[in-house]
């Protein structure tokens, strides 16, 4: 009996070192990669053995999943907000705009990366490997900037109050197309030799070459990370910062008026809906909040690639992917929990899905008047 044992476990542990030796020694990352993809695939790659199958499958359950959830959420949103006449005002057009940039996100990034989870690479050539990698990078530039724009108009509506210049269906018109034309020249740039599109270390997405050691593949990610990641981060912090700073001397301002009024608060009813417009500046940080979460594993990714900081393993840049995905799921889940206006017309087209605001609750959390912050203490 302890001779069979000792044998068992002999055999069981040979078993084991064969497959790691057959991995490690035979087979890598890159065996399943079409040979037309060999020119792209950089040396880096060759050191790691296959990943574990069950990556592949989770990979693509759970990308699955997020496209499922954003395609749904971030369609109706597109439909609330172009179907409701109280929604269509200058300011929601960025927020459509967020949407559409989301929906077209994970409609077209989320369809190939299943299939190639399922195979185990990417299937589809080198040509649409450039275009799937232009376009996840367009959306997700899109989907930053328009954030921004968002935040420029609270700004504009909420710090300067009455004295604000209101933003006109043109003016968003032209904010909207320049966004879209300044990120699409920011992601065709490797299209015509500044960098690159590549498959990354899984094999199953494509995106910027990171790995090239060459001053010009370098020079585009520390420029695309310098003009679509840390200079929106600088302009919105800019923004909220005095939106925070302006929404709390007014309170202040009100909080002592009352006092020298002896009175529990200046707002009635009216005034008192007015306050969910404030609350903007909270909504819009969180989703900010959130796509920066999302982003910035892929920035650490492609900066440990180019200042060689850190190890890269195939297995790591696959949560490159799925947090940068994820980030078209948020904005309509917050959207649709924290905008009144939105929710009392998902109501009335889908009352099944309770979304109804509570009875004190009113005004836009994206519409274009901002009356609690040009309220004035009476004399």
């Amino acid at each position: 009996m302890a001779l069979d044992y000792l044998n068992t476990g002999a055999a069981k542990m040979g078993t084991w070192n064969g497959q790691m030796s057959a991995y490690g020694a035979n087979q890598t990352v890159v065996d399943k990669v079409l040979p037309e993809m060999l020119h792209l695939i950089d040396p880096h790659w060759y050191q790691f053995p296959p990943m574990n199958p069950l990556w592949y499958g989770l990979l693509g359950f759970t990308i699955a999943c997020l496209a499922i959830t954003s395609i749904t959420g971030n369609a109706m949103v597109i439909y609330i907000f172009t179907t409701t006449k109280n929604l269509k005002t200058p300011s929601n057009l960025l927020v459509v705009n967020l949407a559409v940039s989301d929906f077209l996100m994970m409609a077209c990034m989320a369809p190939p990366l299943i299939i190639n989870s399922y195979n185990e690479t990417w299937v589809f050539g080198p040509l649409f490997c450039a275009i799937y990698a232009c376009g996840g990078s367009l959306y997700g530039t899109v989907s930053i900037w328009t954030m921004t724009a968002i935040a420029f108009d609270r700004y504009n509506v909420i710090v300067k109050g009455i004295a604000a210049k209101p933003m006109s269906i043109n003016g968003a018109l032209l904010r909207i197309l320049a966004i879209w034309l300044s990120s699409l020249a920011w992601t065709v740039a490797p299209i015509f030799g500044w960098n690159r599109y590549v498959p990354e270390g899984n094999m199953t997405v494509c995106g910027t070459d990171y790995l090239s050691k060459d001053m010009l593949s370098r020079s585009y990610i520390i420029a695309y990370a310098v003009f679509c990641y840390f200079l929106p981060l600088g302009l919105i912090i800019y923004s909220y910062w005095f939106i925070i700073q302006a929404v709390a001397a007014h309170e202040k301002a009100m909080r002592e008026q009352a006092k020298k009024m002896n009175v529990a608060s200046l707002r009635s009813s009216d005034a008192a809906n007015t306050s969910a417009e404030c609350k903007l500046a909270k909504v819009a940080l969180m989703t900010i909040s959130l796509w920066f979460m999302a982003w910035t594993p892929y920035l650490v990714i492609n900066f440990a690639g180019v200042f060689e900081t850190a190890p890269i393993s195939p297995v790591s840049t696959i949560w490159g992917s799925v947090f940068a995905k994820a980030n078209a799921v948020y904005n309509p889940i917050v959207y649709g929990i924290s905008h009144p206006k939105y929710r009392a017309a998902l109501y009335q087209r889908f009352p099944s899905l309770a979304c109804q605001p509570s009875p004190d609750e009113s005004g836009s959390v994206a519409s274009g008047n901002t009356a609690v912050c040009e309220e004035k203490p009476p004399a």
